[in-house]
């Protein structure tokens, strides 16, 4: 069977082979002058990856990107997408006088579009997006009618206004690309009116004036981030076949026309961060082909609608993003039904209310954002139906009761944030096993009891705050095992007894690269989780997240006592460390190991010893607060604590220079011997007085039982 199976495959091969030399017999040679052409382009350009390293011989077939006419061998497309280009496109390029696709997107090409450009009379798709070219659009570009696609997208210095014949000079132009650009002024009138165009997007540029209706059956419209003004229109030329409107980041106001309602095709609108307000009628509905739907920060009012748009088993939004308007009421029953529903952003409103309990029949949520609302009740019991949740933020509300075992059902939960509410009791050992969590914050809630070892089995943590709850006992060993923890906050409980350093000494503290010092606009230790949720396809949602925090460690405010661990100060990624309000005792260990450090909060403990030499090596610190300990010595002006007014405020044996005063030691002397007198004649006196004000605490308290008629009427019944 093998050798009969060998045999045909001989056969056919040796039948089909004179065809295959005959098909590459009639594959057409580069046309010479275009040849020429093309290299002298490449000669004039940086190609550091060898990508045009095949443009040699004659063969059309051989050469990267091209595809030749047959048999003239005329080049009709170049597509050099991606190859890591760079340099000034030379003026050789536009002598291909028969080229119809030219693709130069993904590389970094620099300097001004050529104006040659405008000689390729036959080129229908020309695509220069994410390059470097600058100044402005050639004017020679109204010379190509035959235009049908115009792609200049993501270079950043490429500008200027957009020429008044934009619109008008190719009757086949279909797509319009300019966005991420620095074009300016207004639309030119000619694209308001050019009947041939359906795809239009010049977000993230300056433009400006009042937004008109288009007056052609446009498909994609994106005009975000830029400066237009005025209402709303209604895209009447655009009912049967607008699909996508985004009109984000603008200046427009108004209300919400329910002429939207009828864009039958509509599947994607983002209204967000404009000055939209007043209440949408509550029989307003889109079609049944929205899957996503942005109108977030902005002033809407009212009741939230209940009847977004009909859903189908097949179809149906995918994202609802009403977050940061001014919304009021209950959360409507009808938001249960949207089967589809992947993202459900409702936060920064005036709900109120219990969250639904119906909320656990969308299966298909991966994040439900209700933070920052007046919702009260509990967190219900049936949102473990969402077993695809990946984020779950209820921050900021008023919600009460306990945090329920079964929702360890949630396993592939990424970011818990139930803070700011008054959720009591414990935390349940079964959230162990939620290994999935990585941003944890229960901080600003009721919680008690001892820390239990649930909080292991959370390996992939990056953020840990149980800050401001009635925590207690002593700090757990395994305290700092987190391998990917960037930030711990314990802070404002009643945690008591010594800061452990079992897993200090192999550091746990990564070097996480999350933006610059812009940082730290904010208050130190403050956190902010930038989430980010868009529809990529018809029914498929991007989710990922951004963490902006400090690097460090918060245990201030509690009960600790003992010497801060030396291993703590060798964590040399560490950006932020407060351990203030506490018991802490020794010397001050010296910071030349904390090279990222930029706040260190030691302040209200008993910290004791020097602190010359201790403080000035971490070059980037600009918050220190070592006030209110028992520091003692001479700062001198060229230790630079000038920039930290009040740091060592409160700390009597300590003396501070300044440009216009000096320490004299014998005074610090002198004044600690007056402190060591005081004490030894204050003592005796605290002494009596704590007796005296005792026995007349006493004495007040029996007499008021006996003044009490209940209480004389319970002894003397006791006595008989």
């Amino acid at each position: 069977m093998i050798k009969i199976a060998d045999f045909t495959l001989f056969f056919i091969f040796f039948v089909s082979s004179p065809s295959l030399l005959l098909a590459q017999s009639q594959l057409p040679n580069i046309d010479p002058q275009d040849k020429a052409s093309l290299l002298i382009f490449r000669v004039s350009i940086h190609d550091l990856n060898r990508s045009l390293s095949t443009w040699y011989g004659s063969s059309c077939s051989n050469w990267t990107g091209l595809a030749c006419q047959n048999p003239t061998g005329k080049v009709l497309s170049l597509t050099l997408s991606g190859l890591n280009l760079s340099g000034q496109i030379h003026p050789s390029l536009c002598e291909l006088s028969s080229l119809q696709s030219l693709d130069l997107s993904h590389n970094n090409f620099s300097g001004n579009i050529p104006s040659c450009f405008g000689s390729l009379r036959n080129l229908r798709t020309l695509n220069l997006s994410r390059n470097s070219f600058v100044g402005s659009i050639p004017g020679t570009f109204v010379s190509l009618k035959e235009l049908r696609e115009v792609v200049l997208s993501e270079n950043r210095d490429l500008g200027g206004l957009i020429p008044h014949w934009f619109g008008g000079f190719s009757m086949n132009l279909e797509r319009v690309d300019l966005s991420f650009c620095s074009f300016l002024g207004e639309l030119p009138e000619s694209l308001l009116y050019l009947k041939s165009l359906k795809y239009l997007n010049l977000e993230s540029n300056n433009l400006t004036g009042t937004l008109r209706d288009f007056q052609q059956p446009l498909v994609v419209l994106n005009l975000a981030s830029n400066r237009f003004s005025g209402t709303l229109p209604c895209f009447y030329a655009s009912r049967p076949s607008l699909s996508v409107l985004n009109l984000a980041e603008n200046s427009l106001v108004g209300g919400l026309p329910s002429c939207l309602g009828s864009l039958e095709e509509l599947s994607h609108l983002n209204l967000s961060f404009n000055g939209f307000n007043y209440e949408i009628s509550p029989r307003f509905m889109f079609s049944e082909k929205l899957v996503m739907l942005d109108l977030s920060h902005n002033g809407f009012s009212g009741r939230l609608p209940s009847r977004i748009s009909e859903t189908t088993e097949k179809l149906g939004l995918v994202l609802l993003d009403l977050s940061h308007n001014r919304f009021s009421g209950d959360i409507p029953l009808r938001i249960t039904e949207l089967k589809s529903l992947q993202a459900l952003r409702l936060s920064h409103n005036l709900l109120t209310g219990d969250i639904p309990a119906r909320i656990g029949n969308l299966t298909y949520l991966q994040v439900i954002d209700l933070s920052h609302n007046a919702l009260t009740g509990s967190i219900p019991l049936n949102i473990v139906g969402c077993f695809q949740l990946l984020a779950l933020m209820i921050s900021n509300n008023n919600l009460s009761g306990e945090i329920q075992p079964e929702l360890d059902a949630l396993d592939s939960l990424k970011i818990l944030d139930i803070s700011h509410n008054q959720i009591s009791g414990e935390i349940p050992l079964t959230l162990a096993g939620l290994k999935s969590l990585e941003i944890v914050d229960i901080s600003s809630n009721n919680l008690s009891g001892n820390l239990n070892e649930a909080i292991t089995k959370w390996s992939n943590l990056k953020y840990l705050s149980l800050a401001r709850n009635k925590f207690s006992g002593t700090l757990p060993s395994w305290l700092f095992k987190f391998d990917k923890i960037q930030m711990i906050d314990y802070s404002s409980n009643r945690f008591s007894w010594f800061i452990p350093d079992d897993n200090l000494n192999s550091t746990r503290f990564k070097d996480f690269q999350t933006g610059g010092d812009e940082r730290f606009a904010e208050p130190p230790g403050k956190v902010e989780i930038k989430i980010s949720a868009a529809v990529v396809a018809k029914d498929e949602l991007s989710f990922s997240y951004n963490l902006l925090s400090m690097v460090g460690i918060d245990l201030s405010d509690n009960l600790l006592h003992g010497e801060i661990p030396e291993a703590l100060f060798r964590q040399k990624n560490i950006e932020y460390l407060n351990l203030s309000y506490n018991f802490l005792e020794g010397q001050l260990p010296r910071l030349e190991k904390l090279p990222r450090l930029k706040a260190l909060d030691l302040s209200h403990n008993s910290l004791s010893g020097q602190v010359t030499g201790n403080i000035s090596a971490p070059p980037g610190l600009t918050l220190l607060n070592l006030s209110h300990n028992c520091f003692s010595g001479i700062i001198t002006e060229k230790e630079g604590l000038g920039k930290f007014p009040g740091a060592l405020a409160g700390n009597p044996e300590l003396c501070v220079e300044s440009p216009g005063s000096k320490c004299d030691p014998a005074n610090i002397d002198a004044s600690q011997e007056e402190i060591y007198q005081n004490e030894l004649v204050e003592g005796p006196i605290s002494i009596w007085i704590f007796c005296l004000s005792a026995f007349i605490s006493f004495d007040f308290g029996v007499l008021g039982i006996f003044c009490s008629a209940r209480a004389r009427s319970y002894i003397l019944q006791t006595k008989a």
